[in-house]
């Protein structure tokens, strides 16, 4: 949980993940973007709606619909945009469940994977859930990346989003480090992040946010 790393074991699970990282490169580098903006949420007092004005841009760039209004009146995404009354990382993940989520499946509510936690009509996107759970489990894991990898890229504190989605949680064991290393090369499979594990606007890895 969030709370028990606002201390002193924030630095002790970033450290044993760092080192855990060391023997993959390519992990190592994009760990240490994310824990490098540790530094712009000082004691974990930031405005989580910071930066939100450079996520409304970079849909522009993704091509990603947008409503001027709150996911708790109806959905996430509604099957033709994404509610933009949300936090930062919010807006960002969202994007990149858009980036993710097949043609077919942009055009169901919460991309036909059931209601997310900011969703008002959770009985109506749960209904149109089309997906087993094994494919929400790895979709949301790799949306919850993809969109911290968007806020590092935008300059923001994407550390807060990173602990929030749990991606400490028991940083201690081996299959933490795992877990990072194989979704990071799922999204780079994917073409969804370059060489250097940076988001691509394409999944084509032509182009990115500079």
């Amino acid at each position: 949980m969030l709370s028990s790393l606002y201390t002193a074991d924030l630095e002790s699970a970033l450290g044993t993940l760092d080192k855990a990282l060391t023997v993959h490169f390519f992990a190592y580098s994009v760990f240490r973007r994310i824990a490098a903006t540790k530094n712009k949420a000082p004691g974990f007092q930031v405005d989580l709606y910071a930066g939100h004005d450079d996520a409304i841009q970079l849909s522009e760039r993704l091509g990603v619909p947008i409503y001027d209004s709150s996911p708790s009146k109806s959905f996430s995404w509604d099957g033709a945009g994404v509610a933009s009354q949300t936090e930062t990382a919010v807006l960002l993940h969202e994007f990149a469940h858009w980036q993710i989520a097949p043609p077919e499946r942009r055009e169901l509510v919460d991309f036909g994977l059931g209601a997310g936690p900011e969703t008002g009509k959770k009985e109506e996107a749960n209904s149109a859930c089309c997906v087993d759970a094994e494919t929400k489990e790895r979709e949301e894991n790799l949306a919850s990346l993809l969109g911290i990898l968007w806020e590092v890229e935008l300059g923001g504190p994407a550390i807060i989003a990173f602990c929030e989605q749990n991606w400490l949680e028991l940083y201690d064991r081996p299959g933490t480090a795992e877990h990072f290393i194989s979704v990071l090369k799922e999204l780079a499979e994917r073409r969804l992040v370059d060489e250097l594990g940076r988001p691509c606007l394409y999944p084509e890895g032509t182009k990115r946010a500079r």
